[in-house]
């Protein structure tokens, strides 16, 4: 997780959004036009991260809820699930660090967070793995080194169960 002179908290309006600059657009602009709308209606939890008392965002991901098909499951892992049509997972579905912040960790603190969150509302709402759809073979890369496991057929999708997420924090 991240400590000292940074805060990663829920958006909020005082959050400068409008000088985030990722390196890929489809991130940014989300970020820009889509995040408050999106938290607004509560279809995604987008999470920043600051500097206090500096206002503009240098980091941010969001989560939200999903269902996963029983049959995207690999088979090993399917066999021992319960026979729901779909099963309840959490959706880590956009993380991003500003251009400007790279290389100092962040991102992996970004990612402890999130994983972290997602397992203490596991603990009162279902959900069994954190899923990432990887915007690129780097992020998917990203994710493999933090033991994110592809889904079959869907190289882009991974996952790391909740148990394991489990076993970073009471372990």
């Amino acid at each position: 997780m991240i400590a000292g002179k940074y805060r990663i908290e829920p958006l909020q309006k005082h959050h400068e959004r409008s000088v985030f600059q990722c390196g890929t657009e489809e991130l940014d602009r989300y970020l820009h036009q889509q995040a408050g709308q999106e938290e607004r209606r509560n279809v995604a939890m987008p999470f920043v991260l600051t500097e206090p008392p500096v206002p503009d965002v240098i980091g941010y991901y969001t989560l939200s809820s999903l269902g996963v098909e029983h049959e995207a499951w690999p088979l090993e892992i399917a066999k021992k699930l319960p026979r729901y049509p779909q099963l309840p997972v959490t959706l880590l579905g956009r993380l991003a660090v500003d251009i400007r912040h790279r290389g100092g960790g962040l991102g992996k603190g970004l990612l402890m967070d999130a994983l972290y969150r997602s397992w203490q509302a596991s603990r009162q709402i279902g959900s069994m793995a954190v899923i990432v759809d990887a915007i690129d073979q780097k992020a998917r890369e990203f994710y493999e080194a933090f033991d994110f496991v592809a889904f079959p057929d869907q190289e882009r999708r991974l996952y790391l169960p909740m148990a394991t997420i489990a076993s970073l924090f009471i372990g």
